[in-house]
């Protein structure tokens, strides 16, 4: 072997200057007092900790950061972006627009909190920070409307909703930040199932470090993530790691732009990078999908993060993150000045475009009366191709992961199919809190695939004839809707606080109230927008996008 290099370190993720704008939250909770040998040392105490974790989870549930808004809009801007992808975006500002009124949330899945902090050595606090940090959470999630949903294993097979969105993910690391030995920083997120979902990681090895053999494998591999997480998305793609599980982390990290800073090349301490050109092609494979936002379109993506890390020669790991429709993270800071959390836009109506919906959309929307009998609601569909834009009004059953387990249990026993899964569409969904004064808390649809196993037994028996939910379905659920005449109906997903405001009327348990957002519901719709993705004919929107179509060339 040949001799030692010398010894030089560089941390493995070295991010720039920190250019967030920042909002102050308080002065209160946090002091300066002076140690040996001249040092200063920054307290702070539990409940400066507790106030910004509520303020932050408050803010990330209803706000979005300018730089999302802006994408979104350019979207509209766009003379190439497809008539659904205008559409879907138009819908996700509006949608931005009423969950900045700081009631409804702008997704019913208000996700697992997340926070990672880093205390600087000159900073003291009582040692309780996770706990102090959980309460702020528990705050913010028994407080506002949003959603509770985790659950408790109580033993391996049972479990129970805790009830308060608890417990939260805390990682709090010891490092000065930005070299500031007096701060603490923290990033926040707030993770729903359906991007959370979406985070792959794959062991790949030497052969795959090539300009051709890179782009086969992530056009292989991106698109499988479908829709179902709430595209356009934020993908984040991680090349090597001294870990799987930091490799993981750092595109979950990446993902939420919080590694925006990184070098843009490599050097012999080994530290991670951003390939800006790898960045663009990537992006561009993206606009060929085919996919777009959510129906067809360019729009798959609003931007990707490549990062480059340093790994063990027998192992490569990849690892692929999104961040949604719903971009829920903010970073924040405590100094000797006080508790600042970044400044999300409280004003995204600056963004909507003057424009109707006429306007971004040349194709026919059908009318869908759901109060009519099943079979004339399935005639009425069967007229139609897939990708045809429907406005559902009328009565719809809601019923998602738990309720369909229990009703494949009462199939398995001999019993009926539910006369209200026989008479009516079923859209897998569960609601956050209902606001005091409106029919409905935020209401968005949840992935469709979850319920792909139920789908034949449950046709068979006379019901789920007609669903509605989000992203892609497997080939089973074609073909049981080819067998039974059936259709699945694709819903937008990330706009649940429009839906709840605009489009959801009534609301009321038919069904297994104690399973709370996971009983079965009723509800009363009018002008729902869908999207037809799957129909009785074998036909499904979905499985002609995820043919390879690039011709994937060298860099």
């Amino acid at each position: 072997m040949s001799s030692a290099a010398a010894f030089s370190y560089a941390p493995l993720l070295p991010t720039g200057p920190d250019q967030t704008e920042y909002r102050l939250v308080t002065d209160e909770g946090v002091d300066v007092v002076h140690g040996p040998g001249g040092r200063r040392f920054l307290t702070v105490e539990p409940a400066a900790l507790t106030a910004l974790t509520a303020e932050a989870m408050h803010d990330i549930a209803h706000f979005l950061r300018p730089a999302h808004l802006a994408q979104l809009r350019s979207i509209i801007d766009d003379p190439a972006a497809s008539p659904n992808d205008r559409f879907v975006a138009l819908d996700l500002l509006r949608n931005a627009n009423i969950a900045a009124g700081g009631v409804l949330p702008m997704c019913q899945d208000t996700g697992t909190a997340i926070v990672m902090g880093k205390r600087g050595r000159h900073v003291l606090t009582d040692g309780g920070d996770a706990e102090a940090i959980s309460r702020g959470v528990w705050q913010a999630y028994t407080r506002l409307n949003l959603r509770y949903s985790q659950l408790a294993p109580l033993t391996m097979w049972e479990e129970r909703n805790t009830g308060s969105n608890l417990p939260a993910q805390v990682e709090i690391y010891a490092e000065d930040p930005d070299g500031h030995p007096d701060a603490y920083k923290f990033l926040f997120m707030a993770k729903g199932g359906g991007s959370a979902n979406k985070s792959y990681l794959y062991q790949e090895t030497k052969a795959l470090l090539n300009p051709t053999r890179m782009m086969q494998f992530l056009e292989e591999k991106l698109r499988l993530i479908g829709t179902s997480a709430c595209p356009p998305y934020h993908l984040a793609i991680v090349i090597g790691g001294t870990s799987a599980e930091y490799a993981l982390k750092t595109a979950k990290y990446a993902s939420a732009k919080y590694l925006d800073a990184l070098p843009t090349s490599g050097s012999m301490t080994a530290h991670g990078f951003r390939d800006l050109e790898l960045e663009a092609e990537v992006l561009e494979l993206t606009r060929n999908f085919g996919i777009g936002a959510q129906f067809g379109g360019r729009y798959f993506c609003h931007d990707v993060r490549v990062v480059r890390l340093p790994r063990h020669g027998a192992s490569c790991p990849v690892a692929i993150a999104v961040s949604c429709s719903a971009d829920r993270q903010a970073v924040a800071k405590i100094t000797p000045s006080g508790v600042w959390l970044e400044r999300l836009e409280t004003d995204p109506a600056r963004y909507l475009p003057d424009v109707t919906d006429a306007q971004l959309d040349t194709s026919e929307v059908v009318r869908v009366d759901l109060n009519r009998p099943m079979d004339e609601i399935r005639a009425e569909l069967s007229k139609y191709p897939v990708k045809t834009r429907l406005s559902l009004t009328g009565p719809l059953v809601v019923a998602r992961d738990i309720a369909h387990a229990k009703i494949a249990e009462r199939l398995d026993a001999g019993e009926p199919m539910p006369q209200y899964l026989r008479d009516h569409a079923v859209y897998y969904a569960g609601p956050a809190k209902t606001p005091e004064g409106y029919a409905s808390g935020s209401f968005g649809p949840t992935t469709a695939g979850r319920m792909d196993a139920y789908v034949e037994k449950f046709q068979a028996a006379g019901g789920s004839q007609v669903m509605l939910a989000k992203g892609n379905r497997s080939a089973q659920v074609t073909n049981a809707c080819k067998q039974y005449g059936g259709f699945y109906l694709g819903s937008i997903g990330g706009p649940a606080a429009r839906l709840a405001q605009d489009c959801i009327k009534h609301v009321e348990v038919l069904e297994y109230p104690e399973l709370g957002m996971e009983a079965v519901w009723k509800i009363e719709v009018e002008d729902f927008p869908a999207f037809i993705v799957v129909d009785d004919k074998g036909n499904d929107f979905f499985a002609e996008v995820t043919k390879p179509v690039l011709t994937i060339g060298r860099r």
